[in-house]
Formats: structure tokens, sequence, C-alpha cells
């Protein structure tokens, strides 16, 4: 699709998004599987709405667009990512844009919980233990912040599976 057709039904996506690992203190990762991919399984992700909009408020949003969950306890990692924005995605973007700054967030759920996608941006979910999760994303960025997630639990669990 021509760029000129996207900023006509929408604006350019802000080069600037949140990766939020969504678990359960026993270490279970949601991921979600891409509709305009099959095959490619993530965390969710999403771009900030406006360039004014807390990373935090960003984060909540597009969990609550993309899994329908709306509790738990969000937490920011202080990590940040800079990539190269995949060719497939760029016409999402401004002309020259190449890179996007993910900034990295951990939800601490109570359990798993149901979740309710949004057709239009995913196909699937599951909840998988945190290896198992981060070997079944496609994104580097994305299987390197699962992996750095017992690090983040409070308490005597922070060591559990290493």
């Amino acid at each position: 699709m021509p760029s000129s057709a996207v900023s006509e039904t929408r604006p350019f996506k802000i080069p600037r998004s949140v990766l939020v690992v969504v678990h359960t203190a026993a270490l279970e990762v949601l991921l979600i599987e891409r509709a305009d991919k099959p095959g490619y399984w993530q965390s969710v992700t999403g771009s900030l709405d406006a360039e004014d909009e807390p990373l935090s408020a960003t984060a909540w949003r597009e969990v609550a667009e993309e899994t329908g969950i709306t509790e738990g306890s969000l937490c920011d990692w202080d990590q940040r990512t800079v990539y190269e924005i995949y060719p497939v995605w760029r016409h999402r973007y401004a002309p020259g844009v190449t890179h996007n700054t993910e900034h990295v967030f951990g939800l601490t759920v109570p359990h798993i919980l149901p979740v309710r996608l949004s057709p239009r941006e995913h196909m699937a979910s599951l909840w998988l233990p945190w290896q198992d999760a981060a070997e079944r994303c496609f994104s580097p960025s994305n299987a390197e912040a699962i992996l750095q997630l017992p690090k983040f639990l409070p308490g005597p669990s922070a060591s559990a599976g290493q």
C-alpha cells in the first residue's frame, strides 16, 4: 500500500512505542499472534497516540485495546531499545523514519486471565512459561525483554527459573 494511502486514512505513527510483557508472578507470559503476519508472536506493543501521551498511559491503553485486560500492576522497567523498523511496516511512519524507540514495561496480573483480542490486530493468544515465550517471539528485543522478566519480580520469586 503506498504511503499516501495510509496518510489519507490515518496519521503517521509516532516512532516511540511501548512493549508490555504481561505476566503472572509464576512467570507465565501472555503472547499474541499478529493478524497481519500469521506465525509472528509478540507481547503487547503500540505507539504513542500523541507526542505528550505518558508512556504508562500508552502501555495501559495498548494492553486494554489488544487484550481486554484492565487489571494488574504496571512497572516501567526503565529500558529502551532503538531498532530499525521492519521495511514491511515503514509505510505507517512519516517518510524518512526508519527507527523506533521502544520503552519496556511489565504488567503483573494476579493469574492467567482470559484475553479478548482485537481481531484487526491479533488472531490468537496463549500463555507460556517465560523461557518458552521468549523462544516463540519473532522480535529479538521482545525475546530479550521476556528473558529479563525474573529480575523484575519482587521478593523470593525473583530468581525463579534461573
